[in-house]
């Protein structure tokens, strides 16, 4: 077992219909409750982790900790780079042994966003490394990153289909009403808008913002294309609240093996459910990975 490609699951569920889940990822304990029910309903996994993560934790450490849990496991892994911003770091990481990264250009114009993704995709094609890009931008909050309404726009089909067959990426993040962050109101999903997208688009299509999106309504963009499913911040909240009520219940309590366990629990609930939404479940197979 060890770290693979993105492309390698990507290029599986687009074949077959389903998606992967890609879960952030903050320190061992939220490695260990993914992988504990990715390996009990044998899905394949995407373990994302964004710039703020690596700040975090080195990445040279999360690397190692996915390494072994991928041995212990007995399962291949991918870890992703999450909305990285710099060709400089991504070298470092893939030079390191990473092997899928996201390039975020959508704050730049459209030939801007085109020549940065270009760039990357050159060294990391060189590597054996996935690369995703981003093609319109969502609104909301990820990691350090926060746009407002009015700086959010939709992905325009002719462009992504420009944008595809000028950088070679591999898959693409669309936005097509999603946000990064949980939401005030029902989100308002552009199905249409999607399925125009994936009739000029080749390559998978990833769907970034989906927590609290209704679990019908990631269903039908599964249907329409999307191939990866991104989840942060429903996780987050899961683990926090359960170690909260912990606290709450036990305020003397102070031994980490207990607390983060409970943590650990709550946001296994919360994975089990994003995989069966995704479908992803009994998709780890033989034919649908190649390790390193």
């Amino acid at each position: 077992m060890g770290i693979i490609s993105t492309k390698y699951l990507l290029q599986d569920a687009q074949a077959k219909g389903y998606a992967v889940p890609a879960f952030n990822i903050h320190n061992a304990e939220t490695i260990q409750a993914i992988l504990e029910v990715c390996y009990e309903m044998r899905s394949p996994v995407i373990l994302a982790g964004t710039p703020g993560t690596y700040k975090h934790i080195a990445f040279e450490e999360i690397f190692a900790l996915c390494e072994a849990y991928s041995a212990s496991f007995d399962m291949p892994l991918a870890l992703h780079l999450d909305h990285h911003e710099s060709l400089d770091d991504i070298r470092k990481k893939v030079n390191a042994g990473v092997r899928s990264a996201m390039i975020d250009g959508s704050h730049f114009p459209f030939d801007e966003n085109v020549k940065l993704v270009k760039s990357v995709v050159d060294f990391c094609h060189r590597h054996d490394c996935s690369v995703e890009a981003e093609l319109g931008r969502l609104g909301g909050v990820e990691d350090d990153m926060d746009v407002d309404e009015e700086s959010a726009f939709l992905t325009d089909p002719q462009d992504a289909r420009r944008f595809v067959e000028e950088t070679g990426v591999d898959s693409l993040a669309v936005a097509i009403g999603t946000a990064h962050g949980l939401y005030t109101k029902r989100p308002k999903i552009d199905f249409a808008r999607l399925e125009k997208i994936r009739a000029v688009v080749d390559v998978p299509l990833v769907l970034h913002g989906a927590s609290d999106v209704p679990d019908e309504f990631v269903r039908r963009a599964i249907e329409l294309g999307v191939c990866k499913v991104n989840v942060a911040t429903e996780l987050k909240i899961a683990f926090a609240a359960a170690v909260k009520k912990w606290f709450a219940d036990n305020p003397e309590g102070n031994d980490p093996r207990y607390y983060m366990r409970v943590g650990m629990e709550a946001m296994k609930e919360v994975v089990r459910n994003k995989i069966t939404v995704c479908g992803s479940m009994n998709k780890l197979t033989a034919d649908s990975v190649t390790t390193l």
